[in-house]
């Protein structure tokens, strides 16, 4: 990621050193679809301060580049402030980035990340996102559920959780973005392979975005599914975890009024994850169908939701949804993971 030149005309004389072939971006924003699998990032010193503003999350293999006549004070700062691993002055360090470069690394394994954002209030995201949790654990994939959502009520409340010990949002209001993955992990509310990550009942609403950023990180390495449940309001933290996600899918019930919110919801969504599709929740007193409302927005429809009035009521009492892997949404949400997959 650079926009100068002649920085670029040495990472491309360095990478050819190394037998490696590169992908070029000239900003953040540019490389926000490949930055997340890329193997080894290399930011020039002249987009430090882009990619602070752009909040991408932090990551391994992440080194600052920049020459030794053009480096300034506020390159420095970024460098620390983004997590990056190293700082490369060329012509120096020119030696260690081509061997940079020839490193080989294993594949590593990085969690598939889902975002559910209702289309408007009371949408049925929160749903959603347990159902879509407590599923992937059931077909044995090691999953972290996020409660993003500041106003939604409390998803350890959809679960049944809100007496189980462990942390909160409100105990990673501190963190700088350095967090050990498996600790992190291990302190958080669990029943056997589901940890969920949500909010005390007393503390203010708003989550730090390095603490998301250190959650997204931590769960990458640490977990096989993320689901993140979302605000349609959406601050800093809500962005990383949308920059994040491989998946972003919208909660629209099937009526004209919550088509219409869901087209001002996915404006703020798109610019952030390129992956956006409808799940359309019945019923439709004016009988819209379905793929009109998908067609409306301009979307795929991911699928569609029949009311489960057992399901509600089980919830009210504890019960997670889909915990008997029966219904309609239990059928939504595994065919949901499967093209997440």
């Amino acid at each position: 990621m650079t926009a100068d030149p002649d920085l670029l005309d040495d990472l491309l004389r360095l990478a050819a050193a190394g037998g490696t072939e590169v992908d070029v971006a000239p900003d953040p924003s540019a490389a926000r679809a490949r930055y997340p699998g890329a193997p080894l990032v290399l930011l020039g010193a002249d987009q430090a301060v882009a990619f602070l503003r752009a909040r991408l999350p932090p990551r391994p293999r992440l080194i600052v580049v920049g020459r030794g006549d053009g480096l300034e004070k506020p390159a420095w700062e970024a460098s620390e402030l983004i997590g990056a691993e190293h700082l490369a002055v060329l012509p120096t360090a020119e030696p260690w980035v081509v061997d940079q470069f020839t490193v080989r690394p294993e594949p590593a394994t990085s969690a598939r990340t889902v975002a559910v954002i209702g289309g408007r209030g009371g949408a049925g995201a929160s749903i959603l996102a347990a159902g879509l949790a407590t599923t992937a654990v059931r077909a044995g994939h090691r999953t972290l559920l996020l409660d993003a959502d500041p106003l939604g009520g409390g998803l350890d409340l959809a679960l049944g959780w809100e007496q189980l010990d462990g942390l909160r949002w409100r105990n990673l209001a501190g963190t700088d973005g350095r967090v050990d993955p498996p600790s992190l992990l291990q302190a958080l509310p669990r029943r056997g392979d589901l940890v969920l990550l949500s909010f005390d009942r007393e503390e203010l609403p708003g989550i730090p975005a390095e603490a998301m950023a250190a959650t997204m990180d931590a769960a990458r390495r640490g977990r096989d599914v993320v689901v993140a449940d979302l605000p349609r309001q959406l601050d800093d933290a809500a962005v990383i975890a949308l920059q994040s996600a491989d998946r972003t899918l919208l909660v629209v019930p099937a009526e004209l009024r919550a088509a219409a919110s869901a087209r001002r919801t996915l404006a703020m969504v798109v610019p952030h994850c390129e992956d956006v599709a409808v799940v359309v929740r019945g019923p439709a007193p004016g009988k819209l169908r379905a793929r009109d409302i998908a067609q409306a927005l301009g979307i795929p429809l991911a699928g569609t939701l029949r009311p489960e009035p057992a399901m509600c009521e089980a919830l009210e009492h504890g019960t997670p949804p889909t915990a008997d892997g029966k219904g309609p949404l239990a059928d939504l949400c595994r065919r949901l993971l499967e093209d997440l997959a």
